[in-house]
C-alpha cells in the first residue's frame, strides 16, 4: 500500500522504494510510540515534562520530591539536612504501581546549598544514589565524591534574552558557522577553566573570528573529567566544575546578546557505567533504565546502553532535551554517537557499503523512533532550532524532514573529511594527492539532507591522534614558528593548513565546524588529567597567546581563518547550490570550481607554480578578492590584489570557448568574483595565447 507520508522520502531516493514495507513500519513504529507516550491526553510537548514532576522542587512554600525507583522496597532521603543519616521524617512513600515515590517537606527544612542523595533498598540489597533528575551535582575537592546540591538561591539569575527571537532574527539567513568548544580546558592556565571565564575571554574570540554559533561540549554532569563529557552520569545536571547554574545561563545570554546560536552536545547514545554517580543499578537492577544482560553493556566504551522500547526511559530522554532548551536557553543540539545508538552492533566493525546494510536486521528501531520524536519535540517547542546528527553510518532520511518520512536531524556531519586528511597526510606525500578523490570525498554527501563539512573536530586533537597541523609540521612547529624563520617543512604545513581547510568550507554543503585553536595550528593534543600522565592538566588547556603574539607565525593561519569566514559570509556561500567542478588535472595538481559568482581555483603541485594558466569559464570580467598566498596570511605575497582578468575566445576542437588565463602560485588558492557576464576580449589570439602550462580540455 502507498504511504503518502513516506512519499517525499522515496522521491528524493530512488534506491529507497526497495524499502518501502520497512520504512513504512519504523514509521508506523514512531507513531504507535507517540500514541504510546501521550495516549491521546497531551501532546508530546506536555508529555515530556518529567522534569518538572521528577526530582525536587520547591512550589507553593513546600518542597516536593518524587522519583522512579520500581524495584526498590524503601527510598530516603540522606544529606546535611539529617547528618547523612537515614530517618523516618525524610522517608518517601511509593504512590503508584509503577513505581514512583513522594515526599513533601516542609519550607525549612531544606535549604539551598543543602548536599543530599537518596538511600534506596532493595530485595538483598541497598546503595547511595544521586537523584536521577537531580538539576546540580558537586564533587567534594577532598573526598572526591560526588553529591546532588540544592539550588535555590535568592536571587536567581533571570535570562535577558529569549532564544526564539534570537532565531527569528537569524533563521531566514541561518548557515551554520560553528566554533566547537569545551569550557573547561578554554583557558591558558593547567586548570579547569570557568563558565563565567569563557564568557569574558572566548566568546569575544569566537565574535572576532567570525562564527555564528558555539557547540558546547561536556555540559551534562560526567564524574570521569577525561571522558571529555562523553560518560554523562547526571543528564539534567549543568557540570558543576566550570561552575554554577546561573554563570552558565549567563554564557548564553552573553552569547545570543553577541549574535552566537548556543548549541549543546548531547549525549542520549550511552551512559556512564557508575552507579553511585550514575544511573546504572539505580534501583538495585541493571534493566531499569538499560537493556538486561549483554545488550546492555557497551564494551568499547565501558558504558551502558538505553533501552529506548521502555516508556518511563523516553519521558527521561525526552524531557531531558526540554530541560535544555526551557531551562537554559540553548538553541540546539548536536546529537552525539547516533550511529551506536541506531545498530545493534553499535557501527563497529561495519563498513556501511550498501544499503542493504540499514535494512538488515542490525537496525535498533526502537532507538529510531526516539529520535524522530526527540526532533518533533525540539522543533515543536521552538521553530528553527537546530539539530544535528554525528552519524558515520550515512543512514538515510537521518537529516530528512519528520514532513516527509524523515527521523527530522536538521543537519548530519559530513564524516568523510576528517577521515580524509588525515588519511592523506600519514600515507601519502602531497606531490602524489589525487585532485579527484579529494574532490570527490569532499562533495560526496546525500544530495536531499543538509551536511556540516569540517577539516577535524575535537576527535582528532585527543591524545594518541594528530591534528593536521601536527601532521604538516610535527616537531618543527615547536622551533620555527617565529615571523622571521624561514622553514620548508613550516612553510609547507602553513601553505595546505590553510588550503585543506579553505577547499572544505568551499565545497561544503550547508555549514562547517571549527574545534577550538584548531583554526590557528594549535600546537599541542588534548590530553586530560589522568593516572597516566600525573593527573596533569597541561594539555588540557589552549594557548590563545601564540595566535595573538606578532613574533609567531600562528598569527597568520588565524587571520587566515577569519578572513576566509568573513568570505564565506559576505557571499552567503553555503546558501548556494553544491560548487560545480569546471576543471582539475592530476599532474598538475589543479583543481578549479565556481559556486554562484565565484571561481575557486587551487593548485597543490608543492614545487610547480604556472603562469598564463588557461582553462574554460564562464564568459565575463573577473577581480581577484582573495588569495591565500598573501604576506598577512603568512604566503610569499606572489600575487597583486584586485586584480581584473577577462575572458577571452578560444577555439578548440571546433568549438568556441570562454577561457581564462591566471598565474596560480604554489600550494595556493584564489578566489575570483565575476564581476560582469559581458567583459570579453575580442581579439583573442592578440591579447592571450594558451601556453605550454595550459592544459587541452575534455
Amino acid at each position: 500500500m502507498k504511504n503518502d507520508l513516506l512519499q517525499p522520502l522515496l522521491d528524493s531516493d530512488p534506491l529507497l522504494r526497495q524499502y518501502e514495507n520497512a520504512l513504512t513500519r519504523r514509521l508506523k513504529r514512531s507513531r504507535e510510540t507517540e500514541a504510546k507516550l501521550t495516549q491521546g491526553k497531551m501532546s508530546l510537548g506536555e508529555f515530556a515534562s518529567g522534569h518538572e514532576y521528577f526530582g525536587l522542587h520547591f512550589r507553593n512554600n513546600e518542597w516536593i520530591f518524587r522519583e522512579w525507583v520500581p524495584n526498590a522496597t524503601s527510598v530516603c532521603l540522606i544529606g546535611d539536612m539529617n547528618r547523612w543519616k537515614p530517618k523516618k521524617a525524610f522517608d518517601l512513600e511509593r504512590i503508584s504501581k509503577e513505581g514512583v515515590w513522594e515526599r513533601r517537606f516542609p519550607s525549612g527544612m531544606l535549604r539551598h546549598g543543602n548536599l543530599y542523595k537518596l538511600l534506596i533498598r532493595w530485595q538483598g540489597g541497598e546503595g547511595e544514589r544521586i537523584p536521577a533528575y537531580a538539576r546540580r551535582v558537586v564533587q567534594d575537592p577532598l573526598t572526591k565524591i560526588f553529591s546532588a546540591q540544592i539550588w535555590n538561591p535568592p536571587s536567581p539569575y533571570k535570562r535577558k534574552t529569549d532564544p526564539a527571537s534570537t532565531f527569528k532574527l537569524q533563521l531566514s539567513s541561518f548557515t551554520p558557522l560553528i566554533y566547537e568548544a569545551h569550557v573547561g580546558m578554554a583557558q591558558e592556565e593547567g586548570r579547569v577553566g570557568s563558565y563565567r571565564e569563557f564568557t569574558e575571554h572566548i566568546i569575544p574570540r569566537i565574535v572576532r573570528a567570525g562564527y555564528n554559533a558555539i557547540q558546547l561540549m561536556a555540559i551534562q554532569e560526567h564524574p570521569y573529567y577525561g571522558s571529555f563529557g562523553y560518560h554523562v552520569a547526571n543528564f539534567f545536571a549543568a557540570s558543576s566544575r566550570f561552575g554554577t547554574p546561573d554563570e552558565l545561563k549567563e554564557l548564553i545570554d552573553t552569547a545570543h546578546n553577541a549574535g552566537l546560536l548556543v548549541l549543546m552536545d548531547i549525549v542520549h547514545s550511552h551512559a556512564v557505567n557508575n552507579e553511585v554517580e550514575g544511573l546504572s543499578r539505580f534501583d538495585g537492577t541493571l534493566y531499569q533504565y538499560f537493556h538486561d544482560g549483554e545488550r546492555g553493556l557497551h564494551r568499547a566504551w565501558d558504558s551502558r546502553c538505553f533501552d529506548y522500547g521502555k516508556v518511563e526511559v523516553l519521558h527521561f530522554l525526552l524531557s531531558n532535551c526540554r530541560f535544555w532548551l526551557d531551562e537554559y536557553g540553548f538553541d540546539g543540539f548536536r546529537f552525539d554517537g547516533i550511529t551506536s545508538m541506531l545498530y545493534l552492533h553499535h557501527g563497529l566493525g561495519t563498513d556501511f557499503r550498501f544499503y542493504d546494510q540499514y535494512f538488515d536486521g542490525n537496525v535498533d528501531e526502537d532507538a529510531l523512533a526516539y529520535l524522530t520524536l526527540a526532533n518533533k519535540l525540539i522543533h515543536e517547542l521552538r521553530p528553527g532550532t537546530v539539530t544535528i546528527a554525528e552519524d558515520i553510518s550515512g543512514m538515510p532520511g537521518l537529516a530528512f524532514p519528520n514532513s516527509g518520512g524523515g527521523i527530522g536531524f536538521d543537519y548530519r556531519f559530513a564524516m568523510g573529511g576528517p577521515d580524509l586528511w588525515p588519511r592523506l597526510l600519514e600515507k601519502t606525500p602531497d606531490e602524489h594527492w589525487h585532485i579527484g578523490e579529494i574532490w570527490r570525498e569532499l562533495t560526496n554527501r546525500r544530495k536531499d539532507e543538509k551536511t556540516i563539512s569540517y577539516t577535524e573536530s575535537h576527535d582528532q586533537a585527543i591524545v594518541g591522534d594528530k591534528t593536521i597541523i601536527t601532521w604538516l609540521m610535527d616537531a618543527d612547529m615547536y622551533e620555527h614558528m617565529r615571523a622571521e624563520d624561514d622553514n620548508l617543512r613550516v612553510n609547507r604545513g602553513i601553505a595546505l593548513h590553510k588550503l585543506i581547510r579553505f577547499i572544505t568550507l568551499a565545497t561544503a554543503d550547508a555549514g562547517y565546524l571549527n574545534f577550538m585553536g584548531n583554526e590557528f595550528g594549535h600546537p599541542e593534543w588534548i590530553d586530560f588529567p589522568r593516572e597516566g600522565n600525573g593527573w596533569s592538566y597541561h594539555y588540557a588547556r589552549r594557548q590563545w597567546h601564540l595566535a595573538d603574539d606578532p613574533a609567531l607565525k600562528y598569527q597568520f593561519l588565524a587571520r587566515f581563518d577569519r578572513e576566509m569566514i568573513k568570505l564565506a559570509k559576505r557571499f552567503r556561500l553555503l546558501e548556494f547550490p553544491a560548487p560545480h567542478l569546471l576543471y582539475e588535472h592530476e599532474d598538475h595538481k589543479i583543481l578549479i570550481f565556481e559556486r554562484d559568482s565565484l571561481l575557486f581555483a587551487f593548485n597543490f603541485h608543492p614545487s610547480l607554480s604556472r603562469a598564463d594558466y588557461c582553462f574554460e569559464v564562464p564568459r565575463g570580467k573577473y577581480r581577484m578578492i582573495f588569495n591565500s598566498d598573501a604576506q598577512e596570511y603568512g604566503g610569499c605575497g606572489r600575487l597583486v590584489s584586485d586584480q581584473e582578468h577577462s575572458t577571452f575566445f578560444n577555439t578548440l576542437r571546433g568549438k568556441k570557448r570562454h577561457m581564462l588565463s591566471l598565474y596560480l602560485p604554489t600550494r595556493t588558492v584564489l578566489v575570483l568574483e565575476r564581476i560582469s557576464s559581458e567583459a570579453c576580449l575580442k581579439s583573442p589570439v592578440e591579447t592571450a595565447e594558451v601556453t605550454s602550462d595550459s592544459v587541452e580540455l575534455r
